[in-house]
């Protein structure tokens, strides 16, 4: 790839999804980009750059995109974030619900590890009062169909869980571990460009964007940090890395690092 296909593959990340790319990295875009060429029979990536250049071809692109973005996930990360959120905010918060229910979305998440975490805690020590309901989104729909299929390395596995949850919610399928179909089925699964309209996707009474907007641009930052914050119901949790913050104003941080209450009078404007 030459600088200027590299620095056209980050213009075209960060217009359409707000990513911040190093167009001075060519190891991690060629490296990115790399199976896409080869799933789409191009010779190579520069071949791949110029036909998304030149066709305008708007699934290939997209597809482009999708590989750019950041999709490192594990099973409980920050394992005492997941024990914070599910011992003090969602009891509280269940308590709090109108109707009983009590939602929660993943945002970013990957190959489903965040989201499956908060199943597998669920399955365990359900909550107190009311019903959780589990939500998950990624932009990319190759990453969420690995997802729904909860399959695993072997390594993957190995990252976060105990020998316990291993046996107690997987199964053996020749070298991988799958997770069991009743903890797959607990959570509903959907495509989103954090910097589009998000109105569709509903309110939230927890929202984990988790490692995610450190890899966009300043102003996509921003723009779904407010998006984000409209989501939230009132005194909503937003959860970020441990050394995350919002890019707004109007939230309370809680003892665990990386966890944010909103304020009551927090509303940010669109």
């Amino acid at each position: 790839m030459t600088p200027e296909d590299r620095a056209f593959m980050a213009e075209l990340a960060a217009t359409r999804a707000g990513l911040a790319i190093d167009a001075e990295k060519a190891y991690l875009i060629e490296s990115r980009l790399g199976p896409v060429a080869r799933r789409e029979s191009y010779g190579s990536v520069a071949d791949l750059v110029e036909a998304v250049r030149s066709r305008g071809d708007e699934r290939l692109a997209a597809a482009c995109v999708e590989a750019l973005a950041p999709g490192e996930t594990r099973f409980f990360r920050d394992r005492a974030v997941f024990e914070h959120l599910w011992r003090e905010i969602v009891p509280q918060l269940a308590r709090r619900s109108p109707d009983g229910i009590l939602r929660i979305w993943s945002v970013g998440c990957g190959a489903g590890q965040e989201v499956y975490s908060l199943a597998m805690l669920q399955a365990e020590t359900p909550a107190p009062t009311g019903r959780v309901e589990l939500f998950a989104s990624d932009l990319s729909e190759r990453l969420l169909d690995r997802a729904r299929a909860g399959l695993y390395s072997s390594f993957e596995v190995q990252r976060g869980l105990s020998a316990r949850q291993l046996v107690r919610h997987f199964e053996n399928r020749d070298e991988h571990f799958q997770l069991a179909k009743r903890i797959r089925q607990e959570v509903r699964w959907r495509c989103v460009n954090l910097i589009e309209d998000l109105t569709p996707v509903g309110a939230f009474d927890v929202v984990l964007c988790r490692y995610v907007l450190n890899g966009f641009t300043d102003s996509a930052r921003r723009t779904a940090s407010v998006k984000l914050a409209n989501l939230l119901t009132p005194c909503g949790v937003l959860v970020m890395g441990e050394d995350e913050r919002p890019a707004l104003e109007g939230f309370a941080a809680e003892p665990i690092g990386g966890v944010f209450r909103r304020m009551d009078d927090a509303r940010a404007a669109a």
